[in-house]
């Protein structure tokens, strides 16, 4: 067994897993900023439930979640 390939491979993985979180957290920023200031814009918040696929109570926790901290 080689272990240095699965350790390699372990790292890869590790490394992308990190970085789609910190895109994830990235996201959700610029989400809950552009949604914070739009707050009564129902075609902002259609518009980025279209791009993200995210449905409006998703967006709901994430604005909030932004006002919050």
């Amino acid at each position: 067994m080689d272990t240095a390939k699965i350790e390699l491979a372990l790292q890869r993985y590790q490394d992308a897993v990190a970085a789609l979180d910190a895109a994830r957290t990235d996201l959700e920023t610029e989400v809950g900023a552009a949604l914070g200031e739009s707050r009564d814009d129902l075609d902002a918040w259609a518009e980025v439930s279209s791009l993200t696929g995210w449905s409006r109570e998703d967006l709901t926790r994430i604005v909030q979640g932004a006002e919050a901290g």
